[in-house]
């Protein structure tokens, strides 16, 4: 989703006539709205690995999708279509077949719905060239990097600061679960909280799932370490976020091979452990490349606390990971995509 917002933000100064198609439900069209941009919604569901009970009725929603991304198609008359992955792109690739498309590959390894968008693609853009060897047909395929919402690097640390109400002199941990939080990451927060503040202030983006019991831990501290905890359940400015730390604790989506580069920002890599490795492939290319350092969801309760302590103390490995970060940013990602759509689209280059 985020990689299509900067998209659209780099097409803004083209004449656009821009619609969204995402799922049902979920956040996807709060934030789109927000953005600006008409949604509209179509059913989809996923095919593979969902067992033969689910089966019948997930490929009856994706036809029911392919008949009203049809309708779309007919009222909207689109002259490209960028595809970001997703349940929701297979019946619009199905519907859209003879409309000019360019496919972004998020991850580094592309899941099943990316690999059969791809032969409907004219164009891919990739975050790494990592990337390259999933796909068979090379001649089309460019290394754009991971595109950036353009508020992201207006950010500075100084402001960044005020924003959050932190002290400039403490070191600062960001600690963040994606969009939706990640309760694994959270709990084990929780549990070492006290420890964390001993020695660092901590940004804690919790998602709604785990929001109230963060609230909960926040008013049971310490008179002298509750300014040290900045607890949100969302933050619009991420931006705020990524310049004011020092480290990170995440997951490992698609997004930290992007923001995290622009930031120079160190990072603790948990990968989630309950679906296909896309997250641990990502993971992997940054410790590889020693801007990042992997911890094993099964190992945070015993080793989250001890890993923070060791890195933040650590000052020449923290800036040597940053310097690592940093030599990965593409931080025209967004605008080559853009370009490229237009160019598709038969339209002047931007």
């Amino acid at each position: 989703m985020y990689p299509a917002l900067a998209v659209l933000e780099q097409l803004q100064s083209a004449t656009l006539n821009a619609l969204w198609v995402g799922g049902e439900g979920g956040m996807e069209e709060e934030l789109v709205r927000r953005a600006g941009t008409p949604f509209r919604a179509i059913p989809a569901a996923g095919v593979h690995g969902v067992g033969l009970r689910a089966l019948p009725g997930n490929l009856l929603k994706l036809l029911r999708g392919a008949i009203q991304a049809r309708k779309i198609l007919r009222q909207f008359k689109p002259q490209v279509i960028l595809f970001t992955g997703g349940y929701v792109a297979a019946p619009m690739a199905l519907a859209a077949w003879n409309v000019p498309a360019l496919l972004y590959v998020p991850d580094i390894e592309p899941g099943l719905a990316l690999k059969f968008l791809s032969y409907f693609a004219k164009a891919i853009a990739l975050t790494a060239p990592d990337s390259e060897k999933y796909f068979s047909r090379r001649n089309r395929l460019f290394v754009s990097g991971y595109p950036l919402r353009a508020d992201l690097p207006q950010w500075a640390r100084p402001a960044a600061a005020r924003r959050l109400e932190l002290d400039p002199a403490l070191p600062t941990l960001l600690i963040t679960g994606g969009s939706k939080g990640a309760r694994s990451i959270n709990q084990a927060v929780l549990r070492v909280l006290p420890g964390l503040l001993a020695f660092t202030q901590v940004i804690h983006l919790t998602g709604a799932l785990d929001w109230q019991e963060c609230q909960q831990a926040a008013q049971n501290l310490p008179v002298e370490l509750k300014p040290r905890y900045r607890a949100l359940p969302y933050l619009h400015e991420m931006g705020a976020a990524l310049a004011a730390a020092d480290l990170v604790v995440s997951r490992a989506g698609a997004s930290t091979l992007g923001e995290y580069p622009l930031f120079g920002l160190p990072a603790i890599l948990i990968p989630y452990p309950y679906a296909w490795r896309y997250q641990k492939v990502n993971a992997d290319f940054l410790a590889e490349r020693r801007a990042a350092v992997i911890l094993p969801d099964q190992a945070l309760d015993a080793e989250m606390l001890t890993t923070v302590k060791t890195l933040m103390q650590d000052t020449e490995k923290l800036a040597a990971m940053r310097a690592a970060m940093r030599s990965l940013a593409r931080p025209a990602a967004a605008q080559q995509i853009a370009s490229q759509l237009v160019k598709l689209a038969g339209d002047a280059p931007l």
